[in-house]
């Protein structure tokens, strides 16, 4: 397993998987041990995944200063990372709150982008959350469901702030509920660091409107990539995201959930690896 030194001296470490063109990875949560992204849904016979466990996470050390679990200061970490694979230029994909990160990275390392992938990404760097409308109209979709009946005011009251999360809400994040997607949910406790998770967003880690700015010269081409079931973002949000990226295209994965490499990783694989091939994508 190989590590690099933060610019703090936090020791951090990193994953390899599949061959190919390195294409990095920063994973969700916030604040989850990379484990979960596996190969992304067979994206390793196509690209060498570069997989960081950030700060607190995996085999990452713990930090001595707490608040550098912040968004804002894991940029110096994915800089870092950049220089310890010696890329000019690097590909890069964030899932759900990674890309909050990579955008937080593009904005302050333009030059160093070569193509930026977001993978059901809630927007907060941009001043986009995404609220209890978008999650609760997204769980409606789900009607049909045998867990439906059951889990959907449990869903409402957790939004309305009523009671803490339940394990009976999980399947509203997963466009098929199924044994894989049971597997992976049972992990997310095990894999994440939740006092760095609580950090992560906090005030100061974001400033919308520099970021904007900032991001509006991105010269690199973007995909924003939203799944038609997932609540956070919708795939209205992700348009609304892409939108305010000069060379950004939107795409909604049929069925898809918060993991699409999950749900369906042929249609997941096919679209990321003709984008990254090309910069740009045939067909929505």
């Amino acid at each position: 397993m190989p590590t690099f030194t933060a610019p703090d001296g936090t020791r951090l470490a990193y994953h390899l998987r599949g061959a190919g063109d390195p294409l990095v990875v920063l994973p969700g949560g916030p604040m989850r041990a990379s484990a979960y992204l596996g190969d992304l849904g067979g994206l390793g016979r196509h690209r060498r995944l570069v997989l960081p466990d950030l700060r607190g996470t995996g085999e990452s050390e713990v930090p001595a200063d707490p608040a550098s679990y912040r968004c804002d200061r894991l940029v110096d970490d994915v800089e870092a990372l950049r220089r310890e694979l010696g890329l000019e230029r690097m590909d890069l994909l964030g899932h759900s709150a990674g890309g909050s990160l990579a955008m937080l990275y593009a904005a302050r390392y333009p030059d160093r982008v070569a193509r930026l992938v977001l993978v059901t990404v809630t927007p907060r760097a941009l001043g986009l959350p995404a609220t209890a409308d978008d999650r609760l109209a997204a769980a409606r979709l789900r009607a049909d469901e045998p867990w439906f009946e059951r889990a959907f005011p449990v869903f409402e009251a957790w939004l309305a702030g009523e009671r803490d999360f339940d394990d009976a809400l999980v399947p509203f994040f997963y466009g098929r509920w199924d044994a894989t997607a049971a597997a992976h949910a049972a992990r997310e406790e095990t894999e994440t660091n939740e006092e760095a998770a609580d950090v992560y967003g906090s005030e100061g880690a974001y400033d919308p409107p520099a970021t904007r700015a900032a991001l509006a010269r991105l010269t690199a081409p973007v995909l924003v990539l939203a799944g038609e079931l997932d609540g956070g973002p919708t795939p209205a949000l992700a348009r609304r995201a892409a939108a305010v990226l000069p060379h950004a295209r939107c795409v909604v994965q049929p069925g898809a959930g918060h993991y699409p490499w999950l749900d369906d990783p042929q249609w997941f694989t096919d679209r990321v690896t003709a984008f990254l091939a090309a910069g740009s994508l045939a067909g929505r």
